[in-house]
């Protein structure tokens, strides 16, 4: 484009020359020849000024693909720019720790399908041990009892005349006691003969013999020494009060009466109590897997959605194949002090079965799902990034890492989770963080 400054100074020079007396011809050339220089010098600066600008974007260029070359990672498609900012103070408030990765032999495992069981050793089923009617109930569903704590109390008859019988046992008891030692006295008096002494001693063994009888049917029903000793000074219509005890401490699951019941001896379970600390946890062997199945080996149990639910080793295995499901039994003893196990829960066991060679792993829950990629997330300047990489086998709560981590570098092994729960936070909210 032409400078209007400079078409403006050469008709002035032509005005000028005209007026010294050249023709106007030769003013008009000489005018001419000045605006055509102006404007080619003009020209030549423009064509300058666009090689320089575009000297200039040509180094720009270069200068942002050298700019862009120093801030790509290796690993490029670490968190596609994603960081979840977060100084150290803060991670360590959150729970967010770092380890290096490591090599190292990683257990070879079965996966097996499992039934919790209560502990064969550990159910007690109550049942009446005399005839009688309820006439009190202590414990319901749902209850906890100790060992020795009373369940209900049952009114009987048959009780009655047990504890009866016996009070006069004691009582025959006694008194042929009370003869023998009269008898012992005349004949070292030389008053009564050695046929007498030996008749009375005959009594008092048989009285004994009768009184341990009784005692022993009443040991049959639940009633203890120590009621036995205080049987005498019993206060009227006690006798024929029975207590039903809980013989071990637990939960009672199951109670099949109410006051007025009536109930037989040796009859149906009146009460069912069961001590779940600790269950078993039997283990479906398929006929494939069986040879490699041992006693002592560790053994993880899991839930549907993964969760370790507790761990122990193969205690024993059954030496039978079920003909339903032709399958043999494995069965691990679990500890269970806070009852989250439950009877009858479904669980996945993952038997250590060997150890394979040495490969880097990380524990299983450094890997979350970021963008549909599975990730661990890694220091980076100010925060955590994640990084996508390509997990392998699993066994014992480690995961192997196949590619995308180095040996040594560092990664989140703890509080993976949190930084994935608050990377999709900021995403939802302001767009990731860059």
């Amino acid at each position: 484009m032409i400078d209007p400054k400079l078409t403006g100074l050469a008709l002035v020079l032509a005005m000028t020359l005209a007026g010294c007396g050249g023709s106007g011809d030769t003013a008009r050339a000489d005018a001419a020849a000045v605006a055509g220089a102006t404007t080619d010098e003009h020209a030549d600066h423009d064509d300058h000024a666009e090689e320089e600008d575009g000297h200039s974007e040509e180094e720009g260029h270069a200068d942002g693909e050298e700019e862009g070359h120093d801030d790509h990672d290796d690993h490029g498609d670490e968190a596609n720019g994603d960081v979840v900012l977060l100084d150290k103070a803060a991670a360590a408030e959150a729970g967010i720790a770092l380890s290096p990765a490591e090599t190292g032999p990683l257990s070879e495992t079965l996966s097996l399908p499992a039934e919790l069981r209560f502990d064969a050793d550990r159910v007690a089923q109550v049942a009446a041990p005399v005839s009688g009617l309820v006439s009190r109930l202590d414990k319901g569903e749902g209850d906890k009892v100790k060992r020795g704590e009373r369940l209900a109390v049952l009114s009987s008859r048959e009780l009655a005349g047990l504890k009866a019988d016996f009070l006069k046992a004691k009582s025959a008891e006694s008194l042929a006691a009370s003869q023998f030692a009269r008898e012992e006295r005349l004949f070292a008096d030389k008053i009564t003969s050695q046929a007498e002494l030996d008749a009375a001693q005959a009594a008092l063994i048989s009285a004994r013999a009768e009184r341990k009888a009784m005692e022993n049917k009443l040991h049959a029903v639940g009633i203890s020494d120590s009621v036995l000793e205080r049987l005498g000074q019993a206060p009227d219509g006690s006798l024929a009060n029975a207590a039903l005890i809980a013989p071990l401490g637990g939960t009672v699951i199951s109670r099949s009466v109410s006051i007025g019941s009536s109930v037989e001896a040796g009859g149906e379970a009146l009460f069912i109590i069961v001590d779940d600390s600790q269950l078993w946890a039997d283990i479906a062997v398929y006929k494939d897997d069986a040879s490699a199945i041992e006693t002592g080996q560790p053994v993880i149990l899991r839930t549907r959605d993964g969760a370790e639910a507790a761990r122990g080793k193969i205690a024993l295995i059954l030496p039978v194949i079920s003909e339903t499901t032709r399958t043999s039994t494995a069965r691990v003893i679990v500890d269970n002090p806070e009852s989250r196990l439950r009877p009858g829960q479904f669980v996945t066991a993952e038997i250590s079965v060997g150890e394979s060679g040495r490969t880097l792993h990380v524990p299983s829950d450094a890997i979350v799902v970021v963008e549909d990629k599975p990730s661990v997330f890694v220091p980076v300047e100010g925060g955590f990034a994640p990084r996508p990489v390509k997990p392998g086998r699993a066994s014992a709560g480690l995961t192997e890492i196949l590619d995308g981590l180095e040996q040594g570098e560092r990664f989140v092994s703890a509080g993976a989770f949190t930084l994935k729960a608050q990377l999709e936070k900021d995403a939802f909210g302001d767009g990731h963080a860059h």
